[in-house]
């Protein structure tokens, strides 16, 4: 893949800059352990230089005319429409996940990027008459220099995510992708740069991620932190964020709580749960995990997940008939392991998989199943984030929605049932950023996403997604 290879490198000031001088990471092929290439690591010099970028990038665009902002965002926006098959092809090779998941992530990227572009216009303030003649403004403007750090498992639509709100506000970005997927978000890059965006405003840097954040998180040209990954990731960032009282947003893990109720469809939940359940080998920081099914249809509902699980044929994401493609590097593997050999030992019964499956260079794992997993089991606490479900039975509602908020995540949430009055109940009492009723998806551009407790606050996407990327000021003219 000398192509792929040859594209890597870091983008600052607007200039693209490559190995010579740095040290180098491999990129790995999922599917096969093959290297993909190298890529240039940031060094002091290289950060302290995009620092620098961002703070001029940031007062050229706070100046531009939002509908300016928002024309270089649509031309991006054709761009990726353009390029769509080509950026999927990136994703599947260096992240994993199957060509038909993989096409969404452009498609979806299109979205974020239009609908922020117009965003861009609805920055709205207000005035405030004064009977003594003082008229107040209420101001929105751009909170300046934004660093953001964003996950492997969606590489083309975490980065769209990270930079569309940012821009639309009026703010330069320096954003870290992650090294595992880097090919995507480069790409992401070049388009920007060809749609017109000034070199300054965004920067693309990679590097040993603490090292980065460190240096990043420190400066004072940085006034805001958005951060997707796990969780204590997230609180050791948030920490770092604290000296400098920087805003943050922070979309963490989670550990997706699914209630099934004997009145659901139950065929149709079964569909659409085993699809959402397995999308992306697992590797969705909202996919349901935790399967709570009502006693009455707990048996019927194990055996044909289980059923339709094991009938999901994993493969290389580039082969035409791969259902689910591989985890994206080894220590996915190796947790998903461990996550089971305890689960078993604690009394869980496997219907489904539960060993690695394939070249052993590769990462591939079967689509797990394991039923009546006891609360002590570690899986029931701790994110697996990877192809396992885990089936457990209720009887009560009451004892659906406790469970459900048992633990200390907030991010996605999930329930099934025909009775309305009971869908307004479960929505008003799950602790969740976000819940599904009768349905899996959870993101729209025009909404909210975001979590609750540990799995973060501050939102993305839709006007809270802009406004995270604004600061308010009260200015009274007498």
């Amino acid at each position: 893949m000398s192509d792929y290879s040859a594209r890597l490198g870091l983008y600052i000031g607007g200039e693209w800059r490559g190995t010579e001088g740095r040290e180098a990471q491999a990129v790995h092929d999922p599917a096969t352990g093959a290297v993909l290439g190298r890529l240039p690591l940031a060094t002091t010099a290289d950060l302290d230089d995009a620092l620098a970028a961002a703070e001029r990038g940031f007062r050229t665009w706070r100046a531009t005319p939002a509908a300016e902002r928002a024309a270089v965002l649509d031309r991006a926006a054709a761009l990726v429409r353009e390029r769509a098959a080509e950026l999927a092809r990136i994703a599947t090779l260096e992240q994993g996940k199957i060509a038909a998941e993989a096409k969404t992530e452009p498609g979806y990227a299109v979205t974020l990027l239009e609908w922020h572009a117009a965003e861009a216009q609805r920055i709205y303030g207000r005035v405030l008459e004064r009977p003594t003649g003082t008229r107040s403004l209420v101001l929105q403007q751009p909170i300046g220099p934004v660093a953001a750090f964003c996950a492997w498992n969606f590489p083309i639509v975490n980065v769209v995510r990270k930079i569309a709100p940012a821009l639309a506000a009026g703010c330069s970005v320096i954003l870290k992708p992650s090294e595992e997927t880097p090919g995507s978000a480069v790409e992401i890059f070049r388009i920007l740069e060809e749609a017109g965006l000034p070199g300054d405003v965004a920067q693309c840097v990679f590097g040993v991620p603490d090292t980065v954040s460190r240096h990043l998180l420190a400066s004072p040209v940085t006034r805001k932190l958005s951060f997707t990954g796990s969780v204590p990731v997230g609180k050791h960032l948030a920490r770092l964020a604290a000296d400098t009282m920087m805003k943050t947003t922070m979309e963490l893990g989670g550990h997706g709580p699914v209630i099934v109720f004997d009145d659901c469809d139950l065929d149709r939940t079964i569909e659409l749960l085993v699809g959402h359940k397995f999308r992306n080998a697992g590797q969705v920081c909202v996919a349901p995990t935790r399967f709570h099914v009502q006693a009455g249809i707990y048996d019927r509902f194990a055996k044909a997940f289980a059923e339709r699980a094991q009938a999901i044929r994993t493969g290389s994401g580039l082969a035409a008939d791969s259902q689910m493609g591989p985890l994206a590097n080894p220590r996915r593997v190796s947790a998903m392991e461990q996550m089971i050999a305890d689960a078993e030992a604690q009394g869980a019964r496997l219907l489904a998989g539960g060993a690695r499956t394939g070249d052993p260079a590769a990462n591939f794992f079967q689509p797990t199943v394991v039923a009546d997993v006891p609360m002590a089991a570690k899986v029931m606490s701790e994110e697996p984030f990877g192809p396992i479900a885990l089936l457990h039975p209720f009887e009560t509602e009451e004892e659906a929605i406790a469970e459900a908020n048992r633990l200390p995540y907030g991010l996605g949430a999930y329930a099934f049932t025909e009775n309305g009055r009971r869908q307004n109940r479960i929505a008003d009492a799950i602790e969740a950023g976000m819940v599904a009723i009768n349905g899996v998806r959870l993101s729209w551009a025009d909404a909210p996403f975001g979590g609750w407790k540990d799995s973060g606050f501050g939102s993305e996407d839709g006007p809270e997604g802009v406004a995270a990327h604004l600061v308010t000021k009260a200015v009274h003219v007498s």
